[in-house]
């Protein structure tokens, strides 16, 4: 699972990223510290995007042994950068290369208003790793015309089709992913997982049909490959060395064989070796395997992610998309955090889950602070905050997982914020001086308890399928929103108190019960064009949670819905009633997922997390056109350059960071492009 911007980093900046995300979102909400360095830590802006740097602590700490393990993981991840662009859309290598072309070689007026807007188009693209909004998933479209578009193509002697190029400018293929069945959830998605005839009745009596080779530790069938159609009978196409995405692939494996040579110890060793076994043979047993190795190798100083994980791109919730981040440990703070891991137990325990729901024994949850050296695929140049892997629910149970909070990342957003939001959305100055005071931690404790408690938790019953089978479309959002209320519930506790986390348990979870009502009901709808649906799953869970407290807590009073010179704001009467409700709605959520119970998870979803009060939308946006801060934001990457002696052996690894979001952007369309020669 990937944590996205928490709803408490709302706090600092509106932006983008569990996947997840993203994997890839960031709540809403701008109202971080005054007086930060924003200038600093700006690359560039355009559209919706803000692009951000962030910087990598202590490089200079590291052995030359750890910086060129850094440096091959993100090598490798690099290597796959192609993947993605073709996983979320068909005709997204051709049409980036196409870009890429003319803004290379184009001649003419680059100060025309046409190629301000060729330029602005180009950037949105390469940021979404496609054609569609990374965050919305709408199509973009150009604000140029077709006929400049055909000049461009033609003075730079650029190759498009006709297909690709139409589609720029056409209706189709106007949603990557489509949540609405009514529009047929793969007919209605634009994503490259399934082909263009395969229905989703198909999708699913394929898998139906599959025998697990133990009931008791399912693979994920389709984690790995496209479904398609050959003479008429459905196919997998597997996304393997001698396989699709084999150019890419090999030289993924390329690089982590030179990891492998310098891994930190043997658990680590073993892992990326079976991570290599994969790769070449696409086996999902191996994937299991190499998962339970990942898990178990805890020693050391570097951690990375990489392959094909996070479903959400994936309409029917099988395919994983292609994402890497490269992890150096940040220690101090993960010692800080280490306690939530010891007391995870108590939190289960004492969860308001039934019983028969919870584990007796919660293994093995790592939490890690972590500061990121690298990025790619769909976790790049939009990020998430925090992930916690693997996502196999048996391994989960028996082996544990790994939480990590990107604590350099988080940093990088803290110091490019700016004020004025909190004040705008805030029912009165109690609220305010609550967030002020005590948000800024709340967000990092609930960041770890959606982590290492949340994701953690809980149970299936037995012989209930796993929840793409069972939940469906609504599996992620579900997941997300029972991990947020795990997190919700236990932030007024005073076990927090007890185990040196805060000194106010009731007061940081006030100000955390405020911001996400605030955002989910409020703020995160600047997101939305006026009219639409909410459609990406982090957002459905946030609204969905804080739509169905609102409402049962109506009689009692819990949360007001109160007016005034003509503005929406929602205050919190009774914290207490609030809790409770957040509770009894973890118990149904976790009934749900432990069940399958698919209809319960629909109607939950469909019911609160969905509609928008079209007249409160206006509203939201009207007051939102004060705040000129950015909507979304990502980052570029450091660059890593090896320093050898005359033997060509490396001496030294430095950390360079690009000149601009284009610089680094036709960079890796010249070192990467693997899937595109």
């Amino acid at each position: 699972m990937r944590y996205p911007i928490s709803f408490l980093m709302a706090t600092l900046l509106f932006i983008s990223s569990c996947q997840n995300g993203t994997k890839r979102s960031r709540s809403d909400e701008d109202t971080s510290k005054e007086n930060v360095e924003q200038s600093s830590n700006k690359v560039d802006e355009f559209a919706d995007i803000s692009v951000l740097r962030y910087k990598i602590p202590d490089w200079d700490k590291l052995s030359l042994n750890d910086k060129k393990l850094v440096y091959y993981l993100t090598q490798a991840g690099l290597s796959g950068r192609d993947i993605i662009w073709d996983q979320n859309y068909k005709h997204n290598l051709k049409i980036r290369t196409a870009l890429e072309s003319i803004y290379k070689n184009y001649e003419g007026d680059r100060s025309s208003s046409d190629w301000e807007a060729f330029e602005t188009y180009t950037k949105r693209v390469w940021f979404a790793n496609g054609i569609h909004h990374h965050y919305s998933m709408d199509k973009m479209k150009p604000e140029f015309s077709k006929e400049y578009l055909n000049e461009l193509l033609t003075t730079t002697d650029t190759g498009l089709s006709k297909e690709a190029t139409d589609v720029l400018f056409n209706d189709q293929d106007a949603k990557k992913v489509n949540l609405d069945k009514s529009k047929g959830l793969l007919k209605g998605s634009a994503t490259n997982f399934y082909g263009d005839d395969v229905t989703a009745d198909e999708v699913e009596d394929f898998y139906a049909a599959k025998q697990q080779p133990d009931p008791d530790k399912p693979i994920s069938f389709g984690l790995n490959s496209k479904l398609v159609k050959e003479n008429g009978k459905l196919v997998e196409k597997k996304w393997k060395l001698n396989g699709m995405y084999h150019n890419a692939i090999q030289e993924i494996i390329k690089w982590l064989e030179k990891a492998v040579e310098v891994a930190e110890n043997e658990k680590q060793a073993k892992a990326l070796k079976l991570l290599i076994d994969y790769y070449k043979t696409g086996d999902l047993q191996t994937w299991d395997k190499y998962n339970v190795a990942w898990v178990e190798a805890t020693e050391g100083e570097i951690d990375y992610i990489n392959s094909f994980i996070e479903v959400y791109n994936d309409p029917l919730g099988y395919r994983g998309s292609y994402e890497t981040i490269v992890e150096i440990k940040d220690f101090d703070m993960s010692q800080k955090m280490n306690v939530l891991q010891e007391n995870v137990q108590w939190f289960e325990d004492n969860s308001t889950i039934a019983d028969s729901h919870k584990k007796e024994n919660v293994v093995g949850v790592s939490y890690k602070t972590v500061n990121v050296a690298g990025e790619a695929g769909d976790a790049s140049p939009a990020t998430p905050i925090g992930v916690n892997l693997p996502n196999s629910s048996w391994i989960r149970k028996e082996h544990g997982s790994k939480s990590v909070s990107l604590g350099n990342i988080i940093r990088a957003y803290e110091r490019s914020g700016s004020s004025g939001r909190l004040e705008e959305f805030a029912h009165d100055s109690t609220e305010i001086a609550l967030h002020k005071k005590y948000s800024a931690k709340a967000d990092k404790l609930h960041t770890a308890l959606h982590e290492v408690v949340g994701h953690a938790s809980g149970q299936l019953n037995k012989g209930v399928g796993t929840t793409k089978e069972t939940l469906k479309s609504y599996a992620s959002t579900l997941e997300e929103g029972r991990a947020d209320l795990v997190g919700l519930y236990f932030l007024m506790d005073k076990k927090l108190e007890d185990i040196g986390l805060t000194d106010n348990a009731k007061k940081l979870g006030m100000a955390a019960y405020d911001d996400y009502i605030r955002n989910a009901l409020l703020t995160q709808l600047v997101r939305i064009d006026l009219g639409k649906d909410i459609e990406e799953a982090h957002m459905r869970n946030r609204q969905w949670v804080s739509a169905w407290v609102y409402e049962k807590g109506k009689e009692d009073g819990v949360i007001k819905k109160v007016t005034q010179d003509g503005k929406t704001y929602y205050d919190i009467q009774d914290y207490e009633k609030l809790r409770a409700l957040f509770g009894e709605l973890l118990r149904e959520t976790q009934r749900i997922k432990s069940e399958g119970d698919y209809e319960a998870a629909r109607d939950l979803v469909e019911n609160y997390g969905v509609k928008v009060d079209q007249e409160l939308h206006k509203e939201v946006l009207k007051r939102n056109e004060q705040f000129k801060s950015k909507p979304y934001s990502g980052f570029v990457n450091p660059v890593l350059v090896p320093v050898k002696d005359n033997s060509g052996k490396i001496t030294d690894i430095k950390v360079e960071q690009p000149q601009s979001f284009v610089d680094q952007m036709l960079n890796y369309a010249d070192k990467y492009s693997f899937l595109t020669q």
